[in-house]
């Protein structure tokens, strides 16, 4: 119990110095705007304001007033950021997960400083709209600089600072596992595995550190006051349901906190999801993020300028190689092949032909290009190496197929083969797939391991935003490996 109440005041005091620093970025980022209007020199001002100006008592008299209004919409700001649950303890995830969220409360925030602007109009006449809806960019910008600076700073803290959880794992499976893998990628939770327990008739997952199995079930009660373990989580699926209360009646007597991870984690690999039907509780697999309209909208916005643009950088780049093609072989410039897209939609692929003319037919057919395929031309071997092969694809993703971004899609021929074999492999087929992936960038194109593809690609799904959409194009232009 004095472990939770140290996390809470470290948590706490945390939670408070993120308000501050907030508080700071917010007041300076609209003041860096008054700047910029006003003294900079950067934007033109109106002859009365800028002889008002012109006199050094009316410009400090300028900035005071500024300086107070910012103090006050600073104010509105921070309550926008705890409606969002900005300061909300201990974190977890990445930064760039965050960003989003961060620059809505940023323009939620901006949107009440406009209003307030507008209600002083008459108190302070010289505050400009136009200075107001530039601190929209100026305090973003700050705000997401200082919550970077803070971001690891607070995990560079919580790996200084000593673990407030001493967790007991009862079942040595994959589920526990997993448990083990994320608790020691989330500094910030302060958690310190001591010890697993596994159960009888169930397997033990030999990936786990032998050093953290202390026995069995039935040594649970020794090991809880020996490793002076404050919470215990149930990762075993085997206890029967008198079993389970009597161990949580145990967790009570001996104060230690129970948590327990659900059957249902090993059917998915994303978060859960509950919700309150009338007093009837469900639980079920959680919203991927392109899910929700919005996010998917901005994805398409982003893929059409994308697109557009990549086809009219292309279009010199796709002429000179389709003529190289036709002097080395005959045949047509570009091949087409159908792929399986969204909710299993197929639709034709387009890309510049890299093979000989007619060398994917033929009961050798369905099969990955690998190192020195025999079946390549000497110029579709330079077009792999550079991915200038998939710069048709541009027009896919322009016309709706594709995403700039995605798990990569596959033919129908392995679609149907993978289905069945491998764990997870349709969720793939949840959004459109990608001229670029997050698996590709990774160097599993190819010939490689299916399953780590998946892995890959549920990731992405999974923790997708546009930071990391850009992120991935930005890797893209340095993927090479396994793309022969």
């Amino acid at each position: 119990m004095q472990g939770m109440r140290d996390r809470d005041l470290h948590d706490a005091v945390t939670s408070l110095v993120a308000l501050v620093a907030d508080a700071v970025a917010i007041w300076a980022g609209q003041l860096l705007a008054v700047w910029l209007r006003y003294s900079s020199g950067l934007l033109p001002l109106n002859g009365e304001i800028s002889l008002y100006l012109e006199i050094d008592e009316h410009r400090a008299s300028l900035y005071h007033d500024y300086a107070v209004a910012a103090a006050c919409a600073t104010l509105i700001y921070l309550a926008v950021f705890q409606v969002l649950k900005l300061y909300t303890r201990p974190q977890d995830g990445r930064f760039s997960g965050k960003i989003p969220r961060l620059v809505r409360a940023c323009l939620f925030g901006g949107g009440g400083a406009l209003i307030c602007s507008g209600l002083l109009k008459n108190t302070l006449p010289y505050i400009s709209n136009g200075a107001v809806l530039l601190s929209f960019a100026t305090v973003t910008a700050l705000v997401l600089v200082e919550r970077l600076v803070a971001f690891h700073v607070e995990i560079a803290v919580a790996r200084l600072a000593a673990p407030c959880h001493r967790t007991l794992i009862l079942g040595a499976n994959s589920d526990a596992r997993h448990f083990i893998r994320e608790m020691r990628r989330e500094p910030r939770m302060r958690t310190r595995i001591v010890a697993v327990l596994t159960v009888a008739g169930e397997k033990t997952d030999p990936r786990i550190d032998p050093a953290l199995i202390k026995g069995d079930r039935s040594q649970l009660e020794r090991v809880v006051v020996d490793s002076g373990a404050d919470m215990l989580v149930l990762a075993s699926h085997s206890l029967t349901h008198d079993e389970t209360v009597a161990l949580v009646v145990f967790c009570e007597q001996h104060l230690v906190r129970f948590s327990m991870i659900p059957d249902l984690f090993r059917m998915m690999t994303n978060k859960m999801e509950f919700q309150m039907i009338g007093r009837v509780p469900l639980v079920g697999i959680g919203r991927w993020p392109l899910d929700k309209v919005w996010n998917r909208f901005v994805k398409r916005i982003v893929d059409v300028v994308g697109s557009i643009v990549g086809l009219l950088l292309s279009l010199p780049i796709i002429a000179v190689a389709a003529v190289v093609i036709k002097l080395e072989s005959k045949g047509s410039v570009f091949y087409r092949q159908e792929r399986f897209g969204r909710l299993g939609h197929s639709f034709f692929i387009y890309k510049l032909r890299t093979m000989r003319e007619g060398s994917d037919k033929g009961e050798q057919a369905p099969g990955w290009t690998v190192e020195d395929d025999p079946r390549r031309t000497k110029s579709g071997a330079f077009l792999r190496k550079w991915n200038i092969d998939e710069l048709p694809q541009f027009w896919n993703v322009l016309k709706g197929d594709m995403s700039l971004v995605g798990p990569r899609p596959e033919r129908p021929y392995f679609v149907e083969q993978f289905s069945n074999g491998v764990e997870h492999y349709m969720w793939r087929h949840v959004s459109k797939p990608g001229l670029t992936g997050w698996a590709q960038v990774n160097g599993l194109r190819g010939d490689t391991s299916i399953s780590d593809r998946v892995k890959y690609d549920l990731y992405y799904l999974e923790n997708w935003s546009l930071a990391f959409d850009f992120k991935i194009l930005a890797m893209t232009l340095f993927a090479y490996r396994n793309a022969g």
